[in-house]
């Protein structure tokens, strides 16, 4: 969704595009990652990642562009960057499903835009919205709609264009994550849970479709402060202990799992409250919706030992830890430079690079 949203205004001439490098854009960092087609397939080519200052973006808002465009262009000159694909913020995005009757129905844009205030609270001038198409029959469409208010749209777009970077597409991170992690092709029904420093995105996939999101404010962060505070240890330290010890319980680490263990907890309730909500309810059809196949973790601290196997004890569901290069990769015959680990963090800009290798 969102995709090509800056080239319907200002299109790039096909010869002179260049390969797109994916730009997760967070409120503390950006990652960017480069694939390039091969005899073999795709390859890596320029990756990384960039702190972004305090202050700079807030819950997906850009607060000061100045810095921000400073960042990008430091970025551009060090990397060569000038095709990017970008992830939208998910705080700032509205997802809903929407019947469209066919009787009378002449443009879906305006028929979406006719219904737009009574599932999102922006006024329909001050939105920009995209959709998916779900199902169609004799009566009517099924479609996912995608909402944003436009000043956000406008800010990283008038960001970029100050930066001379192209952006080729805005996209969900929930569903540039998606393609990442999810086998191309497959139609099943997945629960995604990006484990972050200071934020987790819970996003439910469904016909290879975002159709629910949700953010809280918590991550991987909180585990790291609960040991420090626990231990009365530096946040160095804690995060060296996270790391070593996990969710493994046995005798060397009994208080260290326990410490990790409350503050899973959190997030374990927030992941059983959308998953129990999903399986519990019926959608605008009255329908049952499709039971959740897997639920799929990433993110940088989806890595912790022992997280997969207590939230699948916990939710009685499988979960595991994601394979970022399923669609990209194999890994069997072709070992990429980021580690397994790591990559887990570049789940979102793997999956906007991807974008390219997509046909339109």
């Amino acid at each position: 969704m969102f995709r090509n949203l800056y080239n319907r205004f200002f299109p790039t001439p096909r010869f002179l595009m260049a390969p797109s490098f994916g730009l997760d854009i967070s409120d503390e960092s950006l990652k960017f990652v480069e694939l390039v087609p091969a005899k073999s397939g795709i390859r890596i080519g320029r990756y990384g990642e960039r702190k972004i200052p305090v202050g700079i973006i807030e819950s997906g808002k850009i607060k000061d562009p100045k810095r921000l465009e400073q960042v990008l262009l430091s970025l551009k000159k060090d990397e060569g960057l000038r095709f990017v694909r970008v992830s939208l913020p998910e705080e700032q995005v509205y997802l809903f499903r929407l019947h469209l009757d066919k009787v009378g129905l002449v443009n879906v844009r305006e028929g979406i835009e006719l219904s737009l205030e009574e599932h999102v609270p922006i006024p329909a001038q001050d939105a920009i919205f995209d959709y998916e198409l779900l199902s169609e029959d004799e009566q009517g469409l099924e479609l996912q709609v995608a909402a944003i208010p436009k000043n956000i749209i406008e800010n990283y777009l008038s960001v970029f264009r100050n930066s001379m970077l192209s952006v080729q597409s805005f996209e969900l991170e929930a569903q540039a994550i998606s393609r990442a992690v999810i086998k191309k092709g497959d139609m099943e029904t997945y629960m995604i849970v990006d484990f972050g420093q200071t934020r987790t995105g819970i996003f439910i996939i469904s016909h290879g479709i975002a159709v629910f999101t949700s953010t809280l404010d918590l991550g991987g962060a909180m585990l790291t402060q609960m040991i420090a505070k626990n231990f009365n240890v530096g946040l160095e330290e804690a995060e060296k202990m996270k790391r070593k010890f996990g969710l493994e319980r046995n005798m060397a680490n009994k208080e260290i799992f326990s410490v990790l263990l409350n503050s899973a907890s959190v997030l374990r309730d927030e992941i059983v409250k959308h998953f129990l909500y999903w399986h519990t309810h019926k959608d605008e059809k009255d329908r049952n919706h499709p039971p959740i196949k897997k639920i799929i973790l990433c993110g940088g601290d989806a890595n912790l030992t022992g997280l997969p196997e207590y939230f699948s004890i916990s939710i009685k569901n499988k979960v595991e830890t994601a394979n970022v290069w399923i669609n990209i990769i194999n890994t069997e015959k072709y070992i990429p430079e980021i580690t397994f680990n790591r990559s887990l963090t570049f789940a979102a800009a793997l999956g906007l690079a991807l974008g390219d290798f997509e046909h339109e």
